[in-house]
């Protein structure tokens, strides 16, 4: 199997294989889903039928219809927060190095102050001052995760922009924005796909982490952390309810991380 005209391995065809099957799911989960989100279908915690394949929650919802709902918040709510994160840390790390030593001084402590803090301390502060409102939820992760995409953009322009070529385009004239998206972004930009799929992954499991805590995404949505929360009561009980939306977010994982070691491989870079 080939993507990006490369030969993937085995490993990377699995990775390939969950991470679209999570997607597909996500997308079409208004199809897939036998029952609404939040509908009360029956007793609480009923045990798998026919017409209810992994059982009903706390509340009498069905497993497997939050499960799908879960997906696609989870996973969406993911990208988003990536690519904002992206976004952002990508802008600034190649502007201060563009724009010299003050603004990558200033830049660089601001970034220093806000990795000094842990992240998972700092977002439980501020969520639980500001609420954990979905906004609040999607702009406080953004800036910590730009925080840490700072620093590696940061370093990948510096390696680039000592290069013969940006300094001809500085030669001639060319704007800040021109050199970023002209000259850095192209050659940095095989590291910084890398680095997607990692980020995506920390703040996946950021999200679940907030979630099993409370602070993160609220009811009645559901997400694959809030749903471990709810299910572990369970585990007393031998019941496997809660290892449906664990096993969820370690598969996915899992198989973003396989697409990520052959998109750093060695191997890859060599083809």
């Amino acid at each position: 199997m080939r993507l990006f005209g490369r030969k993937m391995p085995l490993r990377a065809q699995i990775g390939l294989a969950i991470v679209s099957m999570n997607v597909i799911a996500a997308i079409l989960v208004p199809i897939l889903a036998p029952y609404p989100e939040a509908a009360i279908v029956g007793s609480a915690w009923a045990r798998p039928s026919f017409e209810h394949w992994l059982g009903l929650d706390n509340l009498g919802r069905d497993v497997l219809s939050r499960l799908l709902y879960g997906a696609r918040l989870s996973i969406g709510l993911s990208v988003l927060i990536t690519a904002l994160s992206f976004s952002m840390g990508v802008f600034f790390g190649f502007t201060a190095v563009v724009l010299g030593d003050i603004a990558n001084t200033i830049l660089s402590r601001v970034v220093d102050l806000l990795l000094s803090m842990p992240a998972l301390i700092f977002a439980m502060v501020v969520l639980s001052v500001l609420g954990a409102d979905l906004i609040v939820l999607i702009v406080t992760i953004s800036i910590l995760d730009a925080a840490r995409i700072f620093r590696v953009s940061r370093a990948l322009a510096m390696n680039i922009v000592s290069l013969d070529y940006v300094e001809v385009a500085r030669l001639r004239g060319e704007g800040l924005w021109w050199i970023i998206r002209r000259e850095i972004l192209p050659n940095a930009l095989p590291p910084l796909v890398a680095e997607f799929g990692m980020r995506f992954c920390f703040t996946f499991l950021f999200i679940s982490a907030l979630s099993f805590l409370g602070l993160g995404i609220q009811p009645p949505y559901a997400d694959w952390g809030s749903m471990v929360k709810d299910y572990s009561a369970l585990i007393m009980l031998g019941a496997p309810t809660v290892f449906y939306p664990a096993g969820a977010i370690a598969l996915l994982t899992i198989g973003v991380n396989l697409l990520v070691d052959w998109l750093t491989s060695t191997d890859m870079q060599k083809r």
